[in-house]
């Protein structure tokens, strides 16, 4: 079970007097609590390395947008590696590795899959979600939602070997929550934001309840691995146990986040552990505990966390764990905003050349910079870094075509943020972040492009999600693959904004609208790499329309 931006101290154990987490806590004190557990700064890349055991740069993800978080078809993910061994695999949640086939949960190892597959979703109340690949509806705040899916999977396979995946969106924003959740927070004098984040996570509490009393119910408890983390550090500037940074941040308070694990079958003592350990170690970690060999593919960089679980730490020695996080929309071909940790030491770099050097054990809060005073620890540290950076980026990165084609994905959509463009043509709150669309196409001679590699060609149906204002209807545009091309007029669609119920509704990140739908024609698409591009014939007012995705549909 993985959370979304829920740091370090959003939870009564870690010293937050506010927050009521009453599960988490009975259930790091009674487990095995890792003290020292790191992940990465944001979300994708967290998951990357959760799901592969790797370095999340080796395995193509670098970002967490316009495809950048994608992960290559060819890793191997912890659940591709149990379902190789017997078990039953289902994804309950967010997943944010790659929005098309077989980049989504199906192509990635999991037999069931609910949520959705980018960085973050809109409406958390009824909320239109994937099963599988096909949208559906579902009612209800999507936490609980997303649990009884998990539930209803675990019962289904009971008496098999299942891995449940749930991986809950909250409480990354929209500060979107049940009232009853809010207002107990918000009546104890906090502002709207704390109080909505606070209130998600006791929500996320009350569920990590339910699915551990489902185990109980089932008789399921004492011989399933129960794993609770999140993906990275706070999300707002809050409470945080006296670290560091927060989300996005490569301190201390950016990426050392909670692990907690049960298997009272196995692991029947109570442990704190003291000892680094990080996302990449949860594969090699998994595998063991489940009896299950690793099966063929890239090299992993994780170790076993097993002997610490065991209490067998003595002779554990003294490791290396690094981060990395972009300043820009690419990595940069030199390290300018990462961290090195090992036990006593975090090496930081924040602009280029200027290393800060901090004492963790003495200073755990990082407020002082001893690197003048320890050249020696900086310099080997610094080189150790720029060592590793070379290594995880040896195979270089670039944004990934959108496959089509696959039968295991049909129809398949693609999204704004994953276009190229030219011209005034920009992304309506600036960095093209999930939900995002293209607007501002004025000019004629400007155009939108998609990179698509057709695994399988055919006659696809082409519908434009677009908006188009009343004054600016009757353009015509034309959509193009190679030499062949349909045409169609554009209808005026307002798609008026649809009312949320989130507290922060004047974020643009967060604005969902009634779509129009334009059904362009039939488009002939052969097998291979090509670009499908949308351009304008004529221009009837102002805009030509507003783009928030292209669906592709099969018909021969």
């Amino acid at each position: 079970m993985i959370t979304d931006d829920q740091g370090y101290g959003d939870f009564g154990l870690h010293g937050n007097t506010v927050v009521e987490t009453p599960v988490f806590d009975r259930f790091a004190s009674e487990g095995q609590r890792f003290e020292r557990f790191y992940v990465s700064p944001v979300c994708a890349p967290t998951r990357a390395s959760l799901l592969t055991g790797r370095w999340w740069l080796r395995t193509g993800c670098w970002g967490v947008t316009h495809s950048k978080e994608n992960m290559r078809p060819e890793e191997v993910t912890v659940a591709e590696a149990l379902r190789a061994g017997g078990y039953a695999t289902g994804c309950f949640g967010k997943w944010h590795n790659g929005e098309q086939f077989p980049y989504t949960p199906p192509g990635q190892g999991f037999d069931e899959f609910l949520g959705f597959n980018n960085g973050h979703w809109n409406n958390y109340f009824d909320a239109r979600l994937i099963r599988g690949s096909q949208f559906v509806q579902t009612e209800g705040y999507i936490v609980d939602v997303l649990t009884d899916a998990a539930i209803e999977f675990i019962e289904q396979n009971r008496r098999k070997p299942f891995f449940c995946y749930v991986s809950y969106n909250t409480p990354h924003s929209p500060f979107q929550l049940p009232d009853r959740y809010f207002d107990k927070y918000r009546a104890r004098g906090l502002d709207d934001v704390l109080a909505s984040v606070y209130g998600m996570c006791e929500n996320i509490d009350d569920n990590f309840g339910r699915l551990l009393d489902a185990l109980d119910r089932l008789g399921l408890r004492r011989d399933t691995i129960v794993l609770f983390l999140t993906d990275n550090g706070a999300n707002t500037d809050r409470f945080n146990a006296g670290m560091r940074g927060r989300k996005a941040s490569v301190h201390e308070g950016g990426i050392r986040v909670p692990l907690a694990v049960q298997w009272p079958a196995g692991l029947p003592h109570a442990r704190v552990v003291e000892e680094l350990a990080a996302h990449i170690d949860l594969y090699p970690t998994l595998l063991e505990l489940c009896g299950v060999e690793a099966p063929p593919g890239p090299p992993i960089d994780g170790v076993s966390l097993v002997p610490l679980l065991q209490g067998r730490a003595e002779g554990w020695p003294d490791r290396l764990l690094f981060t990395h996080n972009r300043r820009g929309n690419d990595v940069e071909p030199q390290p300018v905003r990462g961290s090195v940790r090992n036990r006593r030491y975090r090496a930081v770099l924040e602009r280029p050349d200027a290393w800060q050097l901090y004492d963790m054990i003495a200073d755990p809060g990082q407020e002082r910079n001893i690197a003048a005073e320890q050249p020696a620890v900086v310099g080997r540290l610094a080189a150790a870094y720029r060592q590793w950076f070379e290594d995880v980026t040896r195979d270089g990165f670039a944004r990934p075509p959108i496959p089509v084609g696959y039968a295991e994905h049909d129809p398949v959509e693609f999204y704004a943020p994953q276009a190229e463009f030219t011209g005034e043509i920009r992304f309506f709150a600036g960095q093209g972040y999930s939900n995002d669309w293209l607007t501002g196409w004025t000019r004629p001679e400007d155009r939108i492009e998609f990179p698509l590699d057709v695994v399988r060609g055919g006659v696809f149906a082409v519908e434009l999600i677009y908006a188009c204002q009343a004054a600016d209807a009757g353009s015509t545009v034309r959509v193009r693959c190679g030499e062949r091309a349909i045409e169609a007029a554009v209808p005026a669609a307002p798609a008026p904004r649809i009312p949320l119920p989130h507290r922060d509704a004047g974020r643009d990140t967060y604005i969902d609208r009634q779509w129009g739908t334009l059904a362009v024609g039939d488009l002939p698409l052969a097998a291979g790499r090509q670009s499908l591009v949308i351009e304008a014939v004529r221009t009837a007012g102002g805009e030509v329309l507003e783009l928030k995705h292209v669906l592709l549909r099969r018909v021969e």
